[in-house]
């Protein structure tokens, strides 16, 4: 491989230099702090694990989003969260060797960066890897010296399963418990998310404040826990988040600029991660709900699903 590839500029995603509509970490304050007091501690990176969905890589965002706005302590400002799209570092690795080769550019070109932090989901997949050297070990150097920062990420599952076999690994990383928001904060992140769909998509949501905080909130009841459908791997904000964003694409689909009622019962009818049987009562619940705005509206929610 030539040594002059960078890597990171191959492979990686520069969070810090990210335009972010609006805040990507809502409610994840503490989640933040954690993190932050962890990458000051000399030798010790961060980790967070938490199940599937629920937003490990918007408290990363969040960081960087913060960073980007002078929003840390003076000693993160300036530093830069670098993402390395680990499938694709992975994906096209014909062997262990050339992927060690690989690991050790990375390794070398941060080593070389000042005020670099490395931020690197299903932080499992290299730790341990059959037949090679891991990638905890190729960093261990950096890391005890403090020349290398990193943030990782992983679901708990895979952390019983593969990281606390690493002791190695472990002692140069404090974990984060990321739990999934409960019911007040996912309507909190989804109403905080809105002008980044309205900007992502090119169509906007104009209700009232009020309205659409019922809206979301419905959202949310739809999708607990008790309706998803079993071993999903979205939980909240992520499940509703795929709700709210399928009625954007409805009012696209429809050449409509404004969402509009019709467009959030085709997301609600068409939802494929709660049960058929719970989705039905809530569809019917959703009729009984919004019996007054579906009137002013003149909207035939049969021809709508």
């Amino acid at each position: 491989m030539d040594e002059k590839v960078s890597i990171i500029e191959r492979y990686g995603e520069n969070l810090t230099q990210k335009e972010y509509i609006t805040d990507p970490a809502i409610a994840r304050d503490e989640e933040i702090k954690q993190m932050i007091l962890i990458l000051l501690t000399p030798e010790k990176s961060a980790l967070l694990v938490g199940k599937a969905g629920i937003g490990k890589t918007a408290i990363v965002e969040g960081l960087a989003y913060r960073i980007k706005n002078n929003l840390v302590p003076d000693a993160l400002k300036g530093w830069e969260i670098i993402k390395i799209n680990i499938t694709s570092f992975m994906g096209t690795t014909l062997n262990d060797n050339a992927m060690d080769n690989r690991l050790d550019m990375l390794v070398r070109e941060l080593a070389n960066r000042d005020k670099t932090i490395l931020f690197i989901d299903e932080t499992h997949l290299l730790v341990n890897r059959q037949g090679g050297l891991d990638f905890a070990n190729m960093l261990k150097a950096g890391l005890d010296r403090g020349t290398i920062k990193m943030i990782g990420a992983t679901t708990s599952e895979e952390y019983e399963q593969y990281i606390l076999r690493d002791r190695a690994f472990l002692r140069r990383f404090q974990k984060i418990e990321v739990l999934e928001s409960d019911k007040p904060t996912t309507v909190k992140i989804l109403m905080g998310t809105i002008p980044k769909l309205e900007k992502q998509i090119g169509v906007t949501l104009q209700y009232q404040p009020y309205i659409v905080e019922k809206i979301m909130t419905f959202i949310v009841e739809m999708t607990d826990e008790y309706k998803r459908v079993y071993e999903i791997s979205s939980r909240y904000p992520d499940i509703c988040l795929t709700i709210v964003a399928n009625a954007f694409t409805y009012a696209l689909y429809d050449n409509n600029k404004v969402v509009r009622l019709k467009h959030f019962y085709k997301a609600i009818c068409n939802a494929r991660n709660i049960y058929e049987d719970a989705k039905i009562k809530e569809i019917e619940r959703f009729k009984t709900e919004f019996a007054d705005m579906i009137v002013a509206e003149g909207v035939n929610l049969e021809d709508q699903s």
